[in-house]
């Protein structure tokens, strides 16, 4: 595995930046599919995310000025890829954002990628009930174990309104769980 600063030079360098591109993308595909996966629900989608994540980043690598970590800097692309994915897809049908979100959930329970069981597709809903910017949090918090710290760094805000909102989520979270029990 190349160090991040060796990776940001080999990126920002003509000569090697596709090499170190294919690097980078073998370093962090899995780590961002699943942090994208976690936002829009499904597999295609999330695939479609990914492919924009990596284009925004390949062009705009030269302006990565190395104020935060580049897994930090490419976390922020992902999640407002992400978001950008969903109201763009609510706009294009028509639709709510609630409606995109709902029917990615049903579609959940037939995804062949969807190795859950029932309990954790009740749990997959409840986190879908939460409004945009929590459930961000709370995925990112949850599933891939980021320190309030590092949020604050990828999400551009204070560390203590992120845990306000991740303790409000998992409050959400329990309270939905506990009134739709399986």
């Amino acid at each position: 595995m190349v160090e991040e600063q060796e990776l940001v030079t080999a990126l920002q360098t003509e000569a090697e930046k596709e090499t170190a591109f294919r690097e980078l993308v073998s370093q962090y595909k899995e780590r961002l599919y699943w942090q994208i996966r976690n936002i829009v629900l499904d597999h295609d989608d999330a695939d479609d995310v990914l492919q924009n994540t990596f284009i925004k980043i390949f062009r705009n690598i030269n302006s990565f000025k190395g104020e935060s970590k580049l897994h930090t800097w490419m976390y922020r692309i992902a999640a407002n890829e992400s978001i950008s994915f969903i109201n763009k897809k609510a706009k294009r049908n028509n639709v709510s954002i609630e409606k995109v979100k709902n029917d990615a959930l049903r579609n959940l329970e037939s995804d062949v990628h969807f190795e859950g069981d029932e309990i954790q597709l009740q749990f997959q809903k409840a986190i879908a009930t939460l409004p945009e910017r929590q459930r961000l949090i709370f995925t990112m918090k949850y599933f891939e174990d980021h320190t309030f710290e590092e949020l604050s760094e990828i999400l551009e805000t204070t560390s203590g309104g992120l845990k306000s909102s991740y303790h409000i989520a998992v409050k959400k979270i329990t309270e939905y769980i506990k009134g739709n029990e399986i």
